[in-house]
């Protein structure tokens, strides 16, 4: 009996079995029963949880390597650590004749104040039924799943045995002390309560929280930014939540979708010149093929964005005028069809010659945009004028850029 147990035996459970088997593995499951499993832990530190693994060592045969688990047993009966401290072989039934079926190894506690007439612990082979479509059969009360093995039908010593590669279906699951993270290997548990945590492997890859109903990524239920290990089709757990991007900029859970979390700044632009002999305000310039140029941008949560826009202008005669003149360029701000900024000439950025002096001149400003409604999508427009009929103000190089205020 290579298997060890504590408190099993009647008489005759010895100093080296206690020392063996006091794990202190009590991964909660309810405010009585803890979670049957087995202690993680590889001889490399390369594997969660190599105690208890099974290979293939002849036909029908395989070998069980050591290692520690617990087995919880009903409500009221408590729960066996359990020590399997060098590795023991499992032998098989040869296969039925006509179909294959599925066996069942598990960890076993025998207890006869409970069940039977003896008290033991086993590595045990439970027999599943042949079929069509077999199935393992149940566990038995205080035991500890590891492996289903397909038999296929016919299989023997002298007949090819099990096809070890193929045949092994892994079982196990992880335990550790109370409080302690849980390497999760195998099927999935619920937790047992809130704050419980567990380190999810591969797909997901990502320390979980339970918050009472469901497990959560731990950056996600502290309120902290999602890495970008996380898949970028994940969806957020609350609006307002942010995520990492492999591109670097930081995103936003909009309760439908990732989207940027500190969009802008929002530009556009038109290398292309035009002009204006206009002395009203006007969204398009002869000669330029951009018209009109606008920005749309949609309002930070602290309703302010500063917006900067500015030209190369230049006053030239149109019919032979020489008189002074100034070329404006301001701009519109609308929110749908209400205006939020009307255009103003001493909000707007300018260039004056005298009667007897052409010029050049690039400007620009900074201006602050203010009470806007978060999340309302704003547009800025453009516009320009002369103050002189006959001489056209032209305008080269123009700009607008929002920079929403975060």
């Amino acid at each position: 009996m290579n298997l060890r147990s504590s408190w099993v035996l009647e008489t005759g459970q010895t100093r080296e079995d206690t020392r063996l088997t006091q794990i202190g593995a009590t991964n909660a499951l309810n405010p009585v029963q803890v979670r049957s499993g087995i202690l993680p832990g590889s001889y490399d530190g390369k594997y969660r949880l190599s105690g208890f693994w099974m290979t293939g060592a002849s036909a029908m045969a395989a070998t069980v390597s050591e290692g520690r688990a617990v087995i919880q047993g009903d409500i009221s009966q408590g729960v066996y650590p359990v020590a399997l401290p060098l590795s023991q072989q499992v032998t098989f039934a040869a296969g039925d004749a006509q179909y294959g079926r599925v066996d069942l190894v598990v960890l076993r506690i025998y207890d006869k104040l409970y069940e039977g007439t003896r008290n033991e612990a086993l590595v045990e082979v439970i027999q599943g039924q042949p079929g069509a479509t077999p199935k393992a059969p149940a566990a038995p009360p205080r035991s500890l799943p590891l492996y289903e093995v397909t038999v296929p039908a016919g299989a023997s010593a002298g007949n090819g045995g099990i096809p070890w590669n193929t045949a092994l279906k892994d079982l196990r699951t992880s335990v550790v002390s109370a409080g302690g993270i849980l390497p999760v290997e195998g099927p999935v548990a619920p937790g047992a309560y809130p704050g419980q945590y567990q380190d999810q492997d591969l797909p997901s890859s990502q320390l979980q929280r339970w918050d009472g109903g469901k497990w959560v990524a731990y950056p996600q239920a502290l309120g902290g930014v999602v890495p970008t290990s996380v898949s970028a089709s994940t969806p957020g757990s609350y609006n307002g939540q942010y995520r990492a991007t492999n591109a670097g900029p930081l995103q936003r859970w909009t309760g439908s979708a990732w989207v940027s979390a500190y969009p802008g700044p929002y530009f556009n632009d038109s290398l292309d010149a035009g002009y204006t002999v206009s002395t009203t305000y006007v969204n398009t310039l002869t000669e330029r093929a951009e018209n009109p140029l606008s920005v749309t941008f949609t309002a930070p949560e602290t309703r302010q964005a500063l917006v900067t826009f500015g030209s190369r202008i230049e006053l030239t005669l149109a019919s032979g005028t020489n008189a002074p003149c100034t070329g404006f360029m301001g701009i519109r701000v609308m929110q749908g069809t209400n205006v939020h900024r009307e255009l103003e000439d001493e909000l707007s950025v300018v260039n004056s010659r005298s009667a007897d002096a052409a010029n050049a001149v690039a400007v620009s400003t900074t201006q602050r945009l203010h009470t806007l409604t978060p999340g309302a999508t704003y547009t800025v427009t453009a516009y320009y004028r002369t103050s002189h009929a006959n001489i056209r103000a032209w305008f080269d190089n123009t700009f607008i850029q929002v920079t929403p205020q975060y």
